[in-house]
């Protein structure tokens, strides 16, 4: 489906204070090894759906064939179903039809209004494809009419298509283990995992294939990650939150939801620590809202007074902008995927980011200490009047900066493909194509375009982790406009230097975030490494938009 293939670029690198710094030199090309098919690791699997020749169903025949109780020309006249899913919403259908010698007309209705006809004859097997408007169950019927023995015989069977849709879900804590919600009252042992129930809870309905989870830990007493997999699947080597002593971080997760309804949350440091799991959403494989990548355009700066007043927001006060109507983003948005930053805060504190006109909820957002810049992802449901808000829970002023990477909407043709992380990129691998990432350079991976199931794929769920930091620095993420066939030949341009931060790190930390990326016109992504010194930089990805 999807092949992990690569091209590095390695720029040059600058000296603080430097008059003027030069963008990148042109990248040199290198490929990766060829990487996982995401057809197995996709979730839930592909399936087979059938319908037997025995489930041939006897209809129409004429009113002489039906008095004689049995057809003498083509008696036997049978047909066998086997669809299967191929994309999202694509389903791949084989008919196989037993017959005599025979002209027939055979009719395939899709289930969703569509009809095919098909001229035949004899017994023969039949190949079709059809793609769905929206993921959901239907069913399919085949129809077979041989018009010289008078007989019609059907056959249907009942699909489920592979992708999903987003429902936002106003923030709503499902977890908390420092007063014993939907938990023990106690932290979580280290090198051991916390159960969140998901599908079933409360609103949230009984088939829920991933969810949204904005994730917290804090309490903590030494560093470690959190780890975010489906209930009674093997856990990944991918870390979800990375901490330290004295910590709290949130981090934005979409995991898959086990068969069990769960998700679990993998405590692997080595001393106990507390947890927090708010829901912002769900995907189910029904008709929802399907998600629309962007490059990342800004909404909000504080610093400048775009989307909001100039100046910081006080401490224990917030705002309202307006997202739905706005620089792509539709009216009719749902939903809104988001790189929320936090820079020159005055004192520690979180933001919490929500729907306009709803309740603020318990979960936050970005956490920050003083004069700490930071960034975290936000999925959050878009308000009735388009606006979605952010309060400032500090006692001093901070300024805010909000980057739109993507929004869900009814005519949104996303359908996410989740599957167990997948590794596709490690610079600390001394057998890959990548060494550490030069400061102020970039790579550029070719994530899609490597197979023709890939034409459809119009974004990926990442997790970023930066390691091994030189420096301070911040990573962006944005699509390259250059095809593979210029980067082969030498002819590609330099790519634009991104202003948006997907994360931000200091000196010696590890820090992990969620992105939402767009594949761009040739399925590659820019990894930047916007600091004044070298990094390590590994890439897991946990899900896919698929638009077929």
């Amino acid at each position: 489906m999807i092949s992990a293939a690569a091209i590095a670029a390695a720029g040059i690198a600058f000296l603080p204070g430097a008059a003027q710094a030069a963008d990148p030199s042109a990248p040199a090309v290198h490929r990766a090894a060829k990487g996982p098919d995401l057809k197995q690791a996709a979730v839930p699997k592909a399936k087979t759906f059938t319908s037997a020749a025995d489930k041939t169903v006897r209809k129409g025949d004429s009113a002489a064939a039906r008095a004689e109780g049995a057809v003498t020309g083509n008696p036997d006249l049978k047909i066998a179903l086997t669809a299967t899913n191929t994309t999202a919403r694509g389903i791949h259908l084989e008919t196989v039809i037993t017959s005599v010698d025979a002209k027939l007309s055979v009719v395939i209705n899709w289930g969703d209004g569509v009809l095919e006809r098909i001229p035949a004859g004899g017994s023969v097997t039949l190949e079709n494809h059809h793609v769905y408007e929206k993921p959901g169950a239907y069913e399919i019927s085949v129809g077979v009419d041989d018009p010289a023995n008078k007989v019609y015989r059907e056959n249907e069977v009942t699909i489920t298509t592979l992708g999903s849709e987003f429902t936002p879900h106003d923030p709503t804590r499902l977890l908390d283990t420092r007063d014993g919600f939907r938990a023990p009252k106690a932290k979580v042992a280290p090198r051991s995992s916390a159960r969140v129930q998901v599908s079933g809870y409360g609103w949230i309905p009984e088939k829920v294939t991933a969810v949204a989870l904005n994730v917290t830990v804090t309490n903590t007493t030494s560093g470690g990650h959190i780890t975010a997999h489906p209930s009674g699947t093997h856990r990944p080597d991918a870390s979800n939150v990375n901490f330290e002593a004295g910590q709290t971080v949130p981090n934005l997760v979409i995991v898959p939801v086990g068969e069990d309804g769960y998700v679990e949350l993998f405590n692997g440091g080595w001393e106990s620590v507390d947890l927090i799991a708010d829901i912002t959403g769900y995907f189910t494989q029904t008709a929802a809202n399907g998600y629309t990548p962007m490059a990342p355009s800004r909404f909000v700066d504080t610093r400048s007074g775009l989307g909001t007043a100039k100046g910081q927001v006080p401490g224990q006060s917030g705002f309202a902008t307006q997202i739905a109507g706005l620089r792509g983003v539709p009216q009719n948005a749902k939903a809104v995927a988001l790189n929320v930053t936090v820079t020159n805060p005055k004192e520690a504190g979180h933001l919490v980011v929500y729907p306009s006109g709803g309740r603020i909820p318990l979960a936050s957002s970005v956490n920050f200490t003083a004069g700490q810049t930071v960034a975290n992802s936000v999925i959050v449901p878009v308000g009735p009047d388009g606006t979605i808000s952010i309060r400032n829970s500090a006692w001093a002023g901070t300024d805010v900066v909000v980057d739109v990477v993507g929004h869900y909407s009814p005519e949104g043709k996303g359908a996410l493909m989740s599957s167990l992380p997948v590794r596709w990129l490690d610079t600390r691998d001394p057998d890959g194509a990548f060494g550490r990432m030069d400061a102020r350079s970039y790579l550029a991976v070719q994530l899609a375009g490597w197979e023709p199931g890939d034409t459809g794929v119009s974004g990926f769920v990442l997790n970023t982790t930066v390691t091994d930091t030189a420096g301070d620095g911040f990573l962006s993420v944005a699509p390259d406009p250059n095809s593979p066939e210029q980067y082969e030949n030498g002819t590609q341009v330099r790519p634009e230097r991104p202003t948006s931060s997907a994360l931000n790190w200091t000196k010696g930390k590890t820090v992990a975030n969620l992105v939402q990326a767009t594949s761009g016109p040739h399925g590659i992504v820019d990894f930047w490494n916007q600091g004044w010194e070298e990094t390590d930089l590994v890439v897991d990805l946990f899900g896919y938009y698929d638009t077929q």
